[in-house]
């Protein structure tokens, strides 16, 4: 998976539709190979994308959980101490 899209579910507040967007766009330059499509082949990228975020809202929506709610700040500080960890800043 694509390290730059984050898991989007069960957070409180819940993920915005800016948050859905960027996983969206992450997702398809990561399939398309593409940081920047072409000019011929913007409309499709963008297509993708509006797909993928709409699917992806979606599906956070229809998703249901019995766990409480993570805490961004708290996910944050664990991921910032497992990359020291790995990289040894």
């Amino acid at each position: 998976m694509c390290r730059n899209i984050r898991v989007l579910h069960n957070f409180e507040p819940p993920a915005t539709s800016d948050e859905v967007q960027a996983a969206a766009l992450q997702y398809v330059r990561k399939v398309s190979g593409a940081a920047k499509p072409s000019a011929a082949n913007q409309a499709a990228f963008d297509k993708a994308v509006a797909a993928v975020a709409a699917a992806t809202a979606e599906l956070l929506d229809a998703l249901v959980t019995t766990a409480p709610p993570k805490d961004r700040e708290v996910e944050a500080a664990k991921a910032k101490a497992r990359a020291q960890e790995r990289y040894g800043r």
